[in-house]
C-alpha cells in the first residue's frame, strides 16, 4: 500500500536524520541515506516515477519559493569585490576543470559532461552557513567572505535554471538560447512589476494567518505550475523562485517563509529520498573509481581553486584556507540541476545516481573539514604556505613594524567604538584590529592607525605586535574568538593586560577562569547602569515631567486667551 511505504519511508528518513545529527553531519545525507535503504527493500509504489516526481516537485517549487523570498537582487552589489571575483572566478574555474576531466579524461559524452560539471560546481549555502553558525564563525572575516561568494554562486545557479528551464529534450543549445532569454525576461519583469503591488494586497491578508498561509501556498504552486504550462515553457523550479522572489519586499515575507519551511521540509525530505531511490536503482551502473576521482576534485580542486583567487586578491593564507573549505561540498542546487537534466531526457538514471553519491560523499566529509577547519590549518600550515602565490598581502596588514607598548583593540563596532573615541581622547598610542572594509575605511581617512584582518590570524597577530603591548581589548561579542585572543596574547606576552567581551555570565566566567583581566558583560553593564540612573534620577524626573506638564497646560491656557 503506498501509503504505508510513505510513512515507513519518513520513519527510515527519521532514523537517519537522527543519526546524522549525531554524527555532526546534515539531515540531507541521512534522508538520502532513506531513500537508499528505502530502495533495498523494494518500495515499489514508492519508486514509480510519477508519484515521486509529484512529491518532489511540489518540495522543490516550495524550496525554490522560499529562496527566492528570502533573497534581493540588490544584496549582490554588498558582497565585496572579493567575494565577487571569488565566486565568479571559482564557478569558471571549476566548471572548465571539472569538464576537462569528465570529457577528456573519464570519456563522458559531451551534455552528461556539462550537467556533471555544473553539479560540481556549486556549494550548499545551507549547510555551510548552518556550520559556521555553530562554529560562531559566520561574522569572521572569512565567514563574511564566504557567505558574500555562495550567494554569488546563488545568483549564477537560478541563472543557470532559467537557461536549462527552456531548453527541450534533443534540442539545440544555441537555437533556443534566444526564446529562453525572451521568456526568462518575461517573467522577470512582470515579477518585478507584481512586486510593487503584493505588498499592498497582503497588507490586508495579513490580518488573517490562515489566509496568508494559504496564499502563500496557492500563490507559490500556481506561479510555478504557470511557468512549467506548455504556453510558457519555462520550468516548476523558475516559476517557485520568480513567485518568491516577487514577494521579497513585502513586510510579510519573514512570516511567509517561518510558515511554508515546515511544509517545504517535509516535501523536500520526499526529493531527498527519492534521489535515494533513484541512486539505488542506478547503483549497478556507477563507476566508483570515477565517483572517488570526481569527489576527491570537489574536495580537493575546488578549495585550492579558491584558495589560489583569494591569494591572488591578496588574502592571507589563514583567511584563504578558512574560506577554501566552504566549496569542498557540492549543493542541493548541484542535485535539482541534475533532476531537472534527468527529466528533460538530456542525461540518464547512472549520472543522477552518480551525482548524488559524489553529493552524500563530500557533503559527509566537508561537514569535518569546516567544523575542524582551524586543527586543519595548524596541521597543514607548512602546505599551504607552499601554495601562497603573493607575499606583499593587499590591506589585511599595513602598518611598517610592530608597535611596543600600546593598546591594541579588535574590533571598532558598536561596543569598539565607544572604547575607541575614549583612547582617542585619552592621546594613547594605541592600534585597531578589524575586518569590516568599512571601519577599516573611515578610520584610515581619519588618521587612526588600523590593520585590516582577522585577530584570530597567527599573521595578523604578529604584525599588530601582541609580544610588545600593554594591554589588549576584544570588543567582539563571540566567546570563541575572546578565548583564543586571551590564550595567544598571554602566551605572546604574560604581563599583557587583557580585556574581553561576554554575552552572558557564564562565558564571563569562563574567561576569568583562563586568565583574563576583566571581561565586559554589555547587557549586563547597560542593565546595570540603567538601573543607578533611575535610582538616582526618578524623582528628579517625575519632578521635570511634572513641571514639562504644568509648562504645556499654562502655555496652552495663555495661547487661549
Amino acid at each position: 500500500m503506498i501509503f504505508t511505504e510513505i510513512a515507513l519511508a519518513l520513519v527510515i528518513a527519521a532514523f537517519f536524520g537522527f543519526l546524522a545529527h549525531i554524527l555532526k553531519q546534515p539531515a540531507i545525507i541521512g534522508f538520502i541515506a532513506a531513500g537508499v535503504v528505502a530502495g533495498f527493500f523494494g518500495f515499489q509504489h514508492l519508486s514509480q516515477p510519477e508519484l515521486i516526481d509529484s512529491f518532489s516537485s511540489v518540495g522543490i517549487a516550495l524550496l525554490l519559493f522560499i529562496v527566492g523570498l528570502e533573497m534581493r537582487f540588490s544584496e549582490l552589489k554588498h558582497v565585496g569585490i572579493s567575494s565577487l571575483i571569488t565566486g565568479l572566478g571559482q564557478i569558471i574555474f571549476t566548471l572548465a576543470a571539472g569538464f576537462g576531466i569528465l570529457h577528456y579524461f573519464l570519456n563522458v559524452p559531451f551534455i552528461p559532461a556539462i550537467y556533471i560539471a555544473i553539479a560540481l560546481t556549486f556549494s550548499s549555502t545551507i549547510i555551510v552557513i548552518k556550520l559556521l553558525s555553530e562554529k560562531g564563525d559566520l561574522q569572521s572575516l572569512y565567514g563574511r567572505i564566504v557567505v558574500g561568494f555562495l550567494l554569488v554562486q546563488d545568483f549564477v545557479a537560478i541563472l543557470i535554471l532559467v537557461f536549462l528551464s527552456g531548453m527541450q529534450a534533443g534540442g539545440d543549445p544555441l537555437a533556443s538560447f534566444g526564446l529562453v532569454a525572451l521568456k526568462g525576461l518575461g517573467m522577470i519583469l512582470l515579477t518585478i512589476l507584481l512586486s510593487k503591488v503584493f505588498p499592498k494586497v497582503l497588507h490586508l491578508i495579513g490580518t488573517s494567518q490562515e489566509m496568508l498561509f494559504l496564499f502563500s501556498i496557492a500563490w507559490s504552486l500556481g506561479v510555478a505550475a504557470i511557468a512549467a504550462s506548455p504556453a510558457v515553457g519555462l520550468s516548476i523550479e523558475i516559476g517557485g523562485f520568480l513567485a518568491g522572489l516577487s514577494l521579497a519586499s513585502s513586510s510579510e515575507h519573514f512570516q511567509i517563509s517561518s510558515k511554508l519551511k515546515p511544509i517545504r521540509d517535509f516535501f523536500i525530505i520526499i526529493f531527498f529520498i527519492g534521489l535515494g531511490l533513484k541512486m539505488m536503482e542506478g547503483v549497478g551502473s556507477i563507476d566508483i573509481a570515477k565517483a572517488l576521482i570526481l569527489s576527491l576534485f570537489v574536495l580537493i580542486g575546488n578549495p585550492l581553486i579558491v584558495f589560489l583567487i583569494m591569494n591572488l586578491l591578496g588574502h592571507r593564507a589563514r583567511t584563504s584556507f578558512m574560506s577554501s573549505l566552504a566549496v569542498a561540498q557540492i549543493s542541493e542546487f548541484s542535485l535539482i540541476v541534475m533532476a531537472m537534466g534527468y527529466r528533460l531526457g538530456h542525461i540518464g538514471q547512472p549520472e543522477v545516481a552518480l551525482v548524488t553519491l559524489i553529493g552524500i560523499f563530500t557533503i559527509f566529509c566537508s561537514s569535518y573539514l569546516i567544523i575542524y577547519s582551524e586543527k586543519l590549518y595548524s596541521f597543514l600550515k607548512p602546505l599551504v604556505s607552499l601554495f601562497s602565490i603573493r607575499s606583499s598581502k593587499k590591506g589585511e596588514a599595513e602598518t611598517e613594524k610592530p608597535m611596543k607598548n600600546h593598546i591594541i583593540l579588535i574590533g571598532a563596532h558598536r561596543l569598539g567604538r565607544n572604547i575607541l573615541n575614549s583612547l582617542t581622547e585619552g592621546k594613547r598610542k594605541f592600534l585597531v584590529i578589524d575586518f569590516d572594509p568599512k571601519v577599516v575605511s573611515r578610520l584610515t581617512e581619519i588618521g587612526i592607525p588600523v590593520i585590516y584582518g582577522d585577530a584570530s590570524d597567527e599573521e595578523i597577530r604578529e604584525i599588530a605586535g601582541f609580544s610588545g603591548a600593554r594591554a589588549i581589548i576584544a570588543a567582539v561579542p563571540n566567546f570563541n574568538d575572546n578565548a583564543l585572543i586571551l590564550e595567544e596574547a598571554k602566551k605572546a606576552n604574560p604581563d599583557v593586560k587583557v580585556i574581553n567581551t561576554a554575552s552572558d555570565e557564564w562565558h564571563a566566567a569562563r574567561l576569568y577562569e583562563s586568565g583574563s583581566d576583566y571581561v565586559i558583560v554589555p547587557h549586563y553593564l547597560g542593565g546595570e547602569h540603567l538601573g543607578a540612573i533611575l535610582k538616582k534620577k526618578i524623582g528628579e524626573g517625575l519632578l521635570i515631567l511634572l513641571r514639562d506638564r504644568v509648562w504645556i497646560f499654562l502655555k496652552s491656557a495663555f495661547l487661549s486667551l
